[in-house]
C-alpha cells in the first residue's frame, strides 16, 4: 500500500509512525510535513489540490489520510473521490459536525442528543438573552474554525460581552453555552458511514498553565486509555455516537472517517462538548502508540465499508504525551530558536512547528513538539515521560508540569 497523509503537525507524524508499523506499506509521504518529520519520513510540498491529485495520480497512492481539519472544511477528500481516489476523512458537508457549532448544535437538538443548552447569537440583545436565562459562567465559542482556541469563558456579564466582541470581531457567527459541570474526555469513532467501532478514551489538557488555569491551547497535552470513562462507554455509543451517525445518514451526508467526540461526563451523564471531524491533537499522540490493530487494515476497512468486521485491538499499557510550546504561546511566540534533543529521546518526539535551519531544527511555530512515552501504569507513563523531558530544551519553552494528574474525575 502506498500512503500520503496530509498535514505538517504532531498528529500527523503520529499518523506516520503508526502507519509506517502496518507490514504492507510499501512508500508513506507527508504533504507538506515539516523539517521535525522529515527527518523520518518523505515530505513532499503539495499546497493545493491539483498538486495533490497530480501526486497521487503519478505515484499511484493507494490511501489519502487528511489529518487537519481545514482542508477537510475546504472539500480536499471531495476533490479526491471524485478523481477515483481512496480517502479518509468526510465529506465538506459532513464535516459541519465541526466547522459549524449551529450546525452541530442544531442536530443534536432535533435528535436528543445530550449537550450543553445555547444560543446562536448575532446581535447584543441576544447575547443579553442568553446571560439571563443560561446564567454565569458562560461559555462563547466561535462558530467555525478556530484551532482549539476560540473557547471564552465569561464570569460576568462585562466579560460575556467582551468575548463575545473579540470572537465575532474575527469574521465568524458566535455560539453561547451553558457552563456544564464535570470532567471532560475525549472518545473517537471509527467509521464507514453505518457501522462504527470507538477507540479507548483519551483525556486532553487544553490550558496553558497547571491546575488548569490559563487560556484556551490547542491542547498542552494528554494521556490514554482513561478507566474512569469506562462505565459510560455503552450510554456513549448509544445515545451519543450512533444517533449522530444516523441523523448524517437522514439527512444525505453519511459521515466516514474518524469521528472525535469531546464529552463532558456530568452528574447527569455524557454530553457532548464537540464533534470534531478527524483525530485530535494531542490525542492522536497517545491513541494511535496503543493501536495492536494496524492502522491501514482500519483505513482499508473504512474506504471498503467494512468496519462491522474490524477487529479493533489496543495494548493493555498508558501513554502520556506533553507538549512543548514556544515563549508566549497561543499569542505572539518566539520563532527561529535552536532545538536540542538527545538522540535517545528521538524516537518519542513527535514534531509540529519546526523548520530546518543550518544549525539543525528550529522552532517554528506556538506547539513545536510533543513527547510521547508508554508505561504499564499512568503513573509510570508520567514518571518516563517528564525524566525523558529533561533531555529535551529550546530557549523559553513552556510545558505543563500536571499532564495525568487530575483528580475532579467521579
Amino acid at each position: 500500500m502506498k500512503v500520503l497523509i496530509i498535514g505538517s503537525g504532531g498528529r500527523e507524524h503520529a499518523l506516520a509512525r503508526s502507519f509506517a508499523q502496518s507490514g504492507n506499506i510499501s512508500e508513506l509521504y507527508v504533504a507538506p510535513g515539516n523539517a521535525g518529520i522529515a527527518l523520518q519520513f518523505p515530505c513532499v510540498e503539495l499546497f493545493c489540490t491539483e498538486q495533490i491529485i497530480a501526486f497521487c495520480q503519478n505515484r499511484q497512492i493507494d490511501l489519502v489520510f487528511i489529518g487537519p481539519e481545514k482542508p477537510i472544511s475546504e472539500g480536499l477528500s471531495d476533490a479526491l473521490r471524485a478523481a477515483s481516489l481512496n480517502v479518509v476523512a468526510p465529506s465538506m458537508a459532513a464535516a459541519r459536525l465541526e466547522t459549524s457549532k449551529g450546525f452541530a448544535k442544531e442536530l443534536m437538538l432535533c435528535h436528543r442528543i445530550p449537550t450543553a443548552k445555547y444560543y446562536k447569537l448575532s446581535k447584543d440583545d441576544e447575547l443579553n438573552q442568553a446571560c439571563q436565562e443560561l446564567g454565569f459562567p458562560l461559555v462563547l465559542k466561535a462558530d467555525g474554525l478556530a484551532a482549539g482556541k476560540g473557547v471564552i469563558i465569561a464570569s460576568n456579564p462585562e466579560e460575556a460581552s467582551s468575548a463575545y466582541l473579540t470572537l465575532a470581531n474575527n469574521g465568524q457567527g458566535v455560539i453561547a453555552e451553558e457552563y456544564l459541570t464535570g470532567w471532560e474526555v475525549s472518545l473517537f469513532a471509527i467509521t464507514d458511514g453505518v457501522s462504527f467501532q470507538t477507540t479507548v478514551f483519551a483525556q486532553d489538557h487544553k490550558q496553558l498553565c497547571d491546575h488548569d488555569k490559563g487560556p484556551n491551547t490547542g491542547g498542552m497535552g494528554a494521556y490514554a486509555p482513561v478507566p474512569e470513562a469506562e462505565p459510560y462507554r455503552r450510554e456513549i455509543e448509544t445515545r451519543i455516537v450512533a444517533p449522530v451517525l444516523q441523523a448524517m445518514r437522514d439527512i444525505g451526508c453519511p459521515y466516514q472517517g474518524i469521528l472525535y467526540i469531546g464529552l463532558m461526563i456530568t452528574k447527569d451523564g455524557p454530553k457532548v462538548v464537540e464533534f470534531n471531524c478527524r483525530w485530535g491533537d494531542p490525542e492522536a499522540q497517545v491513541v494511535l502508540p496503543l493501536l495492536e490493530t494496524e492502522l491501514s487494515e482500519i483505513c482499508s476497512a473504512i474506504v471498503n465499508c467494512e468496519v462491522d468486521k474490524l477487529k479493533l485491538r489496543f495494548k493493555t499499557t498508558t501513554a502520556l504525551a506533553v507538549v512543548l510550546a514556544s515563549a508566549g504561546y497561543p499569542f505572539e511566540y518566539q520563532q527561529g530558536t535552536p532545538i536540542h534533543i538527545a538522540n535517545q529521546v528521538m524516537d518519542k518526539v513527535l514534531f509540529s512547528g519546526v523548520a530546518a535551519s543550518e544549525k539543525g531544527l528550529v522552532t517554528a511555530g506556538g506547539r513545536v513538539l510533543c513527547l510521547t512515552c508508554l508505561g504499564s501504569t499512568l503513573a509510570e507513563a508520567r514518571e518516563i515521560a517528564y525524566q525523558n523531558l529533561k533531555l529535551v530544551h529550546f530557549e523559553g519553552h513552556t510545558y505543563r508540569k500536571d499532564i495525568g494528574l487530575r483528580t475532579n474525575l467521579i
